[in-house]
């Protein structure tokens, strides 16, 4: 079929604007790793870049513009890394592959403990992930290969909820069933999945931070105890 007249210089530029915008990420995150989060600028870029500052408004408005798509596509590849070593374990096995998934997130966040503060410790405001900011969604993406995890344990019935949680604040987690796809999970059970993730985090941030220097010089031990009384919480047991 013939194109139709001009689609071919469309189509250039659409590829001219897409490399462009991938640069402009580069640079950012390159920024971020060599000088902090408030290094991430539209003069520092376009500097970088030997272009002027007016000229990246073509692409993005303004800081929170940048800064919400350099998060946005660190979860991705957050979310995409936690994928790949999920799906290292087999597919019957959630336990298994939730183990893998966590440690790739320690993994992870060593490997670029700049990028991790950014989306976790949020030191600049634009980093946000609240409901209606560009970064919501690929956030959820991340937390959603952790969470359906969670939520196959919950199919085979291992987790037991502590008692006597207070409805009052307990409802709060209503925003987390709503990610779940339908799935009619309890929030007395939700709660054990944010306690999880709770558990986890710390473990992961407090290394990833220096928070532990003054007393280990090898913190895997204690990350892999932490891991264990996650996935004995989810009921999944030892390895």
């Amino acid at each position: 079929m013939p194109s139709t007249p001009g689609s071919g210089t469309t189509g250039r530029r659409h590829r001219v604007r897409e490399e462009a915008l991938a640069e402009i990420l580069r640079t950012g995150r390159r920024l971020l790793v060599e000088e902090g989060p408030s290094a991430v600028t539209l003069r520092a870029i376009a500097r970088d870049m030997g272009m002027t500052a007016p000229a990246l408004y073509r692409y993005y408005a303004g800081h929170r513009d940048l800064i919400q798509a350099l998060t946005s596509h660190l979860y991705e590849e957050l979310a995409a890394a936690l994928a790949e070593a999920r799906d290292r374990r087999p597919a019957g096995d959630p336990g298994q592959r939730l183990r893998e998934a966590c440690r790739e997130l320690r993994r992870w966040a060593l490997a670029h403990p700049r990028e991790f503060g950014l989306l976790f410790a949020k030191p600049v405001t634009d980093a946000d992930t609240a409901p209606g900011s560009a970064a919501h969604d690929p956030s959820w993406r991340f937390g959603s290969v952790l969470l359906g995890l969670m939520v196959e344990l919950w199919h085979r019935g291992g987790i037991r909820p502590p008692a006597g949680l207070d409805p009052a604040w307990i409802r709060q987690l209503e925003e987390v069933r709503e990610h779940l796809a339908g799935e009619p999970v309890p929030l007395d059970v939700i709660y054990v999945f944010v306690s999880c993730w709770a558990r986890l985090y710390g473990a992961v941030a407090v290394e990833v931070f220096g928070h532990l220097d003054f007393a280990l010089t090898d913190p895997e031990p204690l990350f892999e105890h932490a891991l264990r009384d996650v996935l004995a919480a989810l009921g999944a047991g030892d390895d």
